[in-house]
């Protein structure tokens, strides 16, 4: 690995060292579970991790950087795919069908029910009173689970191909169905899915994830496609961005889609013109990124014989707008620093110049609550103490410059 250093100067300047992943991303910490790590759903401080032949395995991540496992149920299949409802796991578990575990006490899970599904169950996805199951060969099942006790398979559709991911939006099930794409089925009624309409994606369609009026694809060696879904009669490709790697999963928050891209590990991808998506990071797990969830400012990555990685995304900046001539101007975009912020250029001739001294603070240091944590001077301003995160630096009628720090 090479180790470059520079700086970046104007009003605030900072010190950081370059590294072979993106400088806003960085891996908090990580729990190495037993089996081989493909699904990853998160629900407030756990982590519910599909480990293939090591079943259902539950990671206490309330403390990012020392996450650890407090409890696991082995299923008898293969755990390939994992989504959370209230207390209930639901575990699509390849030759076992659909598994529900009670996770109410993430010490002790334990199976409440299961319905073993004709084809491979891939992916789930889960919406009030049914599970939607991606069962390979055996296309779309509909699964009610009002009862937990006793599932029961109340419809199904046979997609074209394989369907290895599912995703449930409103009156939709959107099905990741390998080289026949994008599938769109109309599941208002359980009883009887219908095909609303389909999208033919490049690659290899492996996984999904609905936002607003987008479906984003997983498409394996075809990168990240962007569906525009607002028409789900007609749906069409609106952009998309060739990953390094094998997208395998992919995951929504906000402005970004986070995916999983198998020896290309985490990508996060702006995808705030889904007409032009770009990469705004990216983090090389050890072992390969099959699955993602991204809960805040992190990223929970399914990274096969690497177990659970928990990846933090420092975001990328945006410019603000001016909203009055004299108003401060918010510089765009966030400067990666690490243990020195240098405070140089014209913000420290304007400070000399209010003052006459040259080590007078000049400019406040605030946290993203808008609290000043520090008084910044003209120079080198030691901030090793801080802790990471996002922060702001504010001068008197100039600017304010949106940073972050890190270690």
């Amino acid at each position: 690995m090479r180790n470059a250093v520079f700086v970046v100067v104007g009003v605030l300047a900072a010190v950081a060292v370059a590294r072979a992943d993106s400088l806003n991303c960085r891996e908090l910490g990580h729990h190495d579970t037993l089996g081989y790590a493909w699904g990853v759903a998160v629900t407030g401080n756990y982590a519910y991790e599909a480990d293939e032949f090591a079943g259902l395995r539950i990671v206490n991540v309330s403390n990012p950087r020392s996450p650890y496992e407090t409890g696991w149920f082995d299923t008898p299949g293969i755990a390939y795919g994992v989504v959370v409802a209230g207390s209930l796991a639901y575990v699509a578990d390849w030759n076992a069908g659909l598994r529900i575990v009670d996770v109410s006490n993430p010490q002790s899970p334990y199976e409440v029910g299961y319905l073993d599904t004709p084809g491979r169950a891939w992916g789930v996805a889960v919406a009030g009173s049914y599970a939607y199951v991606a069962d390979g060969g055996g296309g779309l099942r509909v699964i009610n689970v009002s009862n937990p006790q006793s599932p029961d398979e109340v419809g199904y559709l046979i997609t074209p191909a394989l369907a290895y991911g599912v995703a449930v939006a409103g009156s939709y099930a959107y099905v990741a169905d390998s080289d026949s794409g994008l599938r769109i089925i109309d599941v208002s009624n359980p009883q009887n899915p219908s095909e609303a309409g389909y999208c033919i994606t490049p690659g290899y369609a492996r996984g999904v994830a609905v936002a607003g009026s987008y479906a984003y694809v997983a498409g394996y060696s075809a990168g990240l496609r962007l569906i525009d879904v607002s028409n789900p009669q007609s749906p069409s490709e609106a952009g998309h961005l060739d990953t390094p790697g094998f997208a395998y999963g992919v995951a929504v928050a906000g402005s970004y889609a986070y995916v999983a891209d198998a020896d290309g590990g985490l990508r996060v991808i702006d995808v705030s013109n889904p007409q032009s998506p770009n990469e705004a990071g990216y983090y090389i797990t050890s072992g390969f990124a099959w699955g993602v969830a991204a809960a805040g400012s992190y990223a929970y990555v399914a990274a096969n014989d690497s177990g659970l990685r928990i990846i933090e995304f420092y975001g990328a900046g945006v410019e603000e707008p001016r909203p009055t001539p004299d108003a401060p101007r918010i510089t765009p975009g966030a400067t990666i620093v690490r243990g020195v912020l240098w405070l140089g250029g014209a913000g420290q001739s304007q400070c000399v110049g209010r003052t006459g001294l040259r080590d007078s603070p000049c400019a406040a240091l605030l946290d993203i609550g808008g609290r000043k944590v520090l008084d910044l001077r003209p120079g080198p301003n030691d901030i090793s103490s801080l802790a990471p995160g996002v922060y702001f630096a504010r001068e008197e009628y100039s600017s304010v410059r949106r940073f972050v720090v890190t270690r």
